[in-house]
């Protein structure tokens, strides 16, 4: 990931502003905006397409030599460190603490269904063994192991589909501005051990193609070998920054939004349904930064999660282990207190879908099996608005509902509320929480 991001988003989208002392992201209201209309059918969603939208979130590691150092994965370009220097790091990179079972466990408790590994990263350091095509590898170091086959192990012993990060910019290999048409051979053999080593994966994700715009990429190569032998898997591009929202190949399952707010997707007349996905950090890093002290709180995650659903799209949330492969307490401890709050709402989140129901500010509605569910932000305890509050207990009015609703209950304690219907509109006077309860975002079923 490039660590410039977050500045080019304000640039494109609007501010990002720190809230409440948390970190919470409010992209500007351009980078909210609906694309444009088009016309036509929608297209039916491919198998792998609509398994990918029903995991719904999951959990991003980033994860490699520079973690040794605690300074954000992108530390040899940022401090320009020369490749000889470098990839000393290789010599001491033991991964003492990694156990791809105890990740995968942290991600089932977080509710998360899926893990994307950095099964390599722009410094060229490959987790899994690279067979003979390199010597720059997890195997070749003193952790003398496999990782990305340990990962794999532990993914499905505690049932999360694992996926793989694969860069395709590589500041390592000479070839790469040497002689791209090699390097390519390389990256392509590269990729296709990762689809022939470790059974069904549930995904590559690809990134880099941005550091080259101009450069023929031969991606009809890569993604076919990636359909021979994965023909389940998730194909993901990271465009960049300033292409959210767009796919620049026709195998492309998924586009991606990186930080901010993922904006709604309107696919008719679309000659492929495609997916998508947004990926975020916790603090200002992707890898681990043990200087940086901007983390996301529980509160900024699930409003985040809900904003994704909102529009259909998955959240990929990181996580930047340390040089051992431990993840971080604070960041084990955010992410099972956001599972708790999935244990409440595990059914809309994972099931629901765009419905175009929505309500005032960032209330909005979704459908799963034919159930409506409403999503209610900026409760507080007790019953009833203050004067002049813009927010909080009392009516909250939906547009969009064009179903008969006979009942309005939450979902956290089974309490009934009033309820209004008329004209398309449904209003609910939203109580509030209980003393000792703030669940952030509320939700209700509506029967």
């Amino acid at each position: 990931m490039k660590p410039t991001r977050r500045d080019m988003l304000k640039t494109l989208a609007g501010s990002v502003a720190l809230a409440g002392g948390g970190y919470a992201l409010r992209v500007a209201q351009a980078a909210e905006t609906a694309a444009p209309e088009s016309s036509g059918p929608i297209p039916k969603p491919e198998p792998r397409i609509e398994r990918f939208e029903r995991l719904a979130y999951g959990m991003f590691i980033h994860w490699g030599l520079y973690s040794q150092l605690g300074r954000g994965e992108w530390v040899m370009s940022q401090e320009k460190i020369p490749v000889d220097e470098y990839k000393r790091l290789r010599d001491t990179f033991t991964a003492s603490e990694f156990d791809g079972r105890t990740i995968a466990g942290i991600a089932r408790r977080a509710g998360q269904k899926y893990a994307t590994l950095t099964a390599r990263h722009h410094e060229g350091f490959s987790l899994y063994d690279t067979r003979g095509l390199s010597d720059y590898d997890a195997v070749q170091s003193p952790a003398k192991r496999d990782l990305v086959a340990e990962f794999i192990e532990g993914c499905r012993a505690e049932g999360i589909l694992p996926m793989f990060y694969h860069t395709t910019l590589d500041w390592y290999h000479p070839d790469f501005g040497a002689d791209f048409d090699a390097y390519l051979d390389y990256l392509h053999a590269s990729v296709e051990l990762l689809c022939t080593q470790y059974g069904e994966i549930g995904g590559l994700w690809f990134d880099g193609n941005w550091s080259r715009p101009r450069a023929d990429w031969k991606e009809d190569r890569l993604y076919g070998l990636i359909r021979k032998h994965q023909p389940n898997a998730m194909i993901i591009n990271n465009t960049g920054i300033h292409k959210m929202g767009q796919v620049g190949h026709p195998e492309i399952d998924s586009t991606t939004f990186e930080q901010g707010r993922p904006t709604p997707m309107d696919r008719r007349g679309m000659p492929k349904y495609i997916s998508a996905e947004m990926c975020q950090t916790m603090n200002m890093h992707w890898g681990i930064a043990t200087n940086d002290y901007n983390y996301m709180s529980p509160q900024d995650i699930i409003e985040n999660l809900c904003a994704c659903r909102k529009v259909g799209a998955n959240y990929l949330l990181n996580v930047g282990p340390t040089a051992d492969g431990a993840i971080p307490d604070y960041e084990r401890a955010t992410l099972e207190r956001v599972g708790k709050w999935l244990e409440l709402h595990g059914d809309p989140i994972y099931n629901g879908k765009p419905c175009g129901v929505a309500g005032p500010g960032a209330d909005f509605g979704l459908d799963a099996g034919g159930t409506l569910y409403l999503f209610v932000h900026h409760l507080k305890p007790g019953h009833g608005q203050q004067a002049g509050e813009v927010a909080g207990p009392g009516p909250r009015t939906f547009e969009g509902v064009d179903r008969t609703v006979a009942s309005v209950a939450w979902l956290d304690n089974g309490e009934a509320l009033e309820l209004e219907q008329k004209a398309g509109a449904l209003t609910v006077t939203a109580t509030g929480f209980p003393y000792g309860t703030n669940t952030v975002v509320r939700v209700a079923r509506a029967s």
